[in-house]
């Protein structure tokens, strides 16, 4: 039900506040002049509340979203926005994640933008993540790792996966087409998304390898070596993971 017009707005929970903290620390590796990726997701969207009035300013972006939501959101709140074709290579991406580990290896996809956020990021010169501490985990696949896949023959696709999955050693995975409101989900870009709960990722690398060599399958949302800033957010403190200084900072 929606509240009604007078009622106040929701009080943020920890949470978003670590949320909001990560994304303002991402306004630190933001210049005047840069052509910026904008994630998408609650997290990247903080980071884009946070943009705005900075715009209003007098700071000059140009700016590429990732997703129809991304864009109509940056477009209300009056982010200059242009194609990626025209501005590629991008100075910067910012966006969040659904895991990260230490290594900058990332699940992305819970939104169903991993396609255009992918393309997006290797457009860019740098990546910098941001993410409450609830997503920084050891080893990733406790969230189920998205794959986006045709529609033709996607059912086809989703049996090559359990195969390749069986072929490196994951057990009975589950594979659940993604539905949203009693409908098949469908990406922007008209794609079909499919759910793979994998446990414990003993090798992302050789995972995307088999992902990516099954016809049908269009995108993963295993993001490797394409971060090059982590930021997490705890409590009092935004930890900095590996990758590229702040603008303004020196290299160690």
């Amino acid at each position: 039900m929606l509240p009604d017009s007078g009622s106040s707005p929701p009080m943020p929970t920890e949470q978003d506040r670590l949320k909001r903290a990560a994304a303002a620390r991402a306004l630190d590796y933001v210049t005047d002049g840069m052509k910026l990726g904008l994630g998408t997701g609650s997290t990247a969207e903080a980071f884009i509340d946070l943009l705005g009035p900075r715009v209003r300013g007098g700071l000059k972006l140009l700016c590429v979203p990732t997703s129809e939501r991304t864009t109509t959101y940056a477009r209300k709140l009056g982010l200059s926005l242009g194609n990626l074709d025209d501005l590629a290579p991008l100075d910067l991406t910012v966006d969040g994640a659904d895991e990260a580990d230490r290594e900058l290896t990332l699940i992305k996809g819970a939104g169903g933008a991993l396609l255009r956020e992918k393309i997006v990021a290797r457009a860019s010169k740098r990546m910098v993540v941001i993410a409450d501490e609830s997503k920084l985990v050891a080893r990733l696949g406790k969230f189920t790792l998205p794959v986006e896949v045709l529609e033709f023959g996607h059912k086809t696709t989703a049996r090559h996966l359990s195969e390749a999955f069986t072929s490196l050693g994951y057990s009975n995975i589950p594979i659940t087409l993604r539905q949203r409101e009693g409908a098949i989900f469908k990406s922007d870009s008209g794609n079909v998304i499919y759910d793979c709960a994998m446990g414990a990722i003993t090798s992302a690398a050789k995972l995307a390898a088999a992902i990516s060599a099954i016809p049908g399958a269009v995108e993963h949302g295993l993001f490797i070596g394409i971060a090059t800033t982590l930021l997490i957010a705890h409590p009092g403190e935004v930890e900095v993971i590996a990758g590229e200084p702040a603008a303004g900072q020196a290299r160690a």
